[in-house]
């Protein structure tokens, strides 16, 4: 009946909703915080595997998939970039195969439009066969290489050497995505506490004489407001707060969160025709991010970038968004300074491409010489939650951890969930939950 009456009422009535439901019951054998896409799959992979137990979504906003989940690219990534064996490689191609599932069952619409990664110099193509190496390592289907001619058939205004030509790849609304997780938690018979966030993890005092929830929920978790709920266990998914709850909950605060926001460009729309599928550079390993790419998205619009910028707030989506806090947390870290003392060159680049709008389409005149800064407006942003350890070393693959004590050995953080996370988040939910149930034998 709830799931009727949000599909009829729209987001407005469905968070009212959320706030109705959340309110029948404070305790709670799981909570898991943070309800963005990862967070939501994980809470709907374990309702399904426990249907007998409690479980809750701790969200600080007012709706689902508010932040990371809601300002990305949308490609579904195919898993060509990441080193073979590691679990990010593994989630990828997993978790690509459980997407296009899942959005078939759901009828949630996307386009398998592919991606060239091109190679516009001659240094370019040892490493993009290497690149090619790697994807059929990690069992990319359908992956080859193809030359200047066939870059023409595939995109007839995009110029290069050697591409590698990914046709798995493609795109969605991870918003819409998430959001159905969301519906499905719920009518499985999961509980969603929006603009509840956290602030405090603690062991409850002793029970009164005869008093079983003091023993089964010992967890209190509270919220700015003072409110609190009771529980067993918390999984937090809080994506750029992850090492704060960390810390909040008594566990290590390693690796660090530091805030990186892209700024895309947008074509105007009566240059969408310049670009069918998604096109990429080749990676280059001396610097930390992939570089300019040209994104359709399912809207029919064509994004172009990001740049990659140190952001001065964690959900500051806009140029000059300022958080004291925020900005002391970053610059009093010793590897942020190691990570910018060792890309100097490369950080100045991307601050003058953020201010300087020709800067930017000369990146993207690399791949398709046709478009001049009068085909482009300047889009929207996001901040990618980047997990930096104190070598001022990027963590590249996902990171589960809990802690010692009475609190913490009920916790397990997920303490990074990079870029392909929600193309993974499925195949993440299953390692979470995994993991889950063998710390807290579930």
């Amino acid at each position: 009946m709830a799931a009727a009456l949000r599909a009829r009422a729209g987001p407005a009535a469905a968070v009212a909703l959320w706030r109705l439901q959340s309110r029948r019951r404070s305790s709670f054998d799981v909570a898991v915080v943070g309800a963005g896409i990862v967070g939501l799959a994980t809470a709907r992979e374990l309702i399904q595997r426990h249907p007998s137990l409690a479980l809750a979504v701790l969200e600080k906003e007012q709706e689902p998939a508010h932040h990371q989940s809601g300002h990305n690219s949308g490609v579904i990534h195919s898993g060509i970039y990441y080193t073979p064996g590691s679990l990010k490689a593994k989630l990828c191609v997993q978790g690509a195969a459980l997407c296009y599932k899942y959005c078939d069952q759901k009828g949630i619409p996307y386009k398998q439009c592919g991606k060239l990664i091109v190679a516009v110099e001659q240094d370019e193509i040892p490493r993009l066969k290497a690149l090619y190496e790697r994807g059929l390592q990690n069992n990319v289907p359908g992956l080859k290489l193809i030359g200047a001619k066939e870059i023409q058939e595939k995109e007839p205004f995009c110029r290069g050497l050697m591409a590698l030509d990914s046709p798995y790849t493609g795109i969605v609304d991870y918003k819409q995505v998430a959001q159905s997780y969301a519906r499905d938690f719920q009518e499985a018979g999961g509980t969603i506490l929006t603009d509840f966030e956290v602030t405090n993890m603690e062991m409850a005092k002793e029970s009164s004489p005869g008093s079983e929830d003091g023993l089964k929920y010992p967890v209190i978790v509270r919220n700015k407001k003072g409110e609190e709920i009771s529980c067993g266990h918390i999984l937090t998914c809080a994506g750029l707060h992850s090492d704060r709850l960390s810390a909040i909950s008594g566990c290590s605060p390693e690796p660090r969160v530091v805030p990186f926001r892209g700024d895309y460009l947008v074509l105007k729309p009566e240059k969408s025709y310049l670009v069918k599928g998604n096109i990429y550079p080749v990676p280059n390993p001396r610097f930390p991010f992939l570089g300019f790419h040209f994104t359709p998205r399912m809207d029919g619009s064509i994004w172009l970038g990001p740049n990659a910028v140190l952001a001065f707030k964690r959900e500051g989506y806009k140029l000059l968004d300022f958080s004291p806090g925020d900005f002391l947390d970053a610059v009093t870290y010793s590897g942020l300074w190691k990570l910018v003392l060792r890309n100097v060159s490369y950080g100045m680049g991307e601050l003058y491409r953020a201010f300087s709008l020709s800067a930017q389409v000369r990146q993207l005149q690399k791949f398709i010489p046709e478009v001049t800064t009068n085909d482009v407006l300047r889009g929207p942003s996001g901040v990618r939650a980047q997990a930096l350890d104190r070598e001022g070393n990027l963590v590249d693959d996902f990171v589960f951890d809990g802690g010692t004590g009475a609190v913490g050995s009920r916790i397990l953080h997920v303490r990074n969930a990079p870029s392909p996370a929600a193309t993974s988040s499925l195949a993440i939910a299953r390692a979470i939950a995994d993991e889950a149930q063998r710390r807290f034998q579930l």
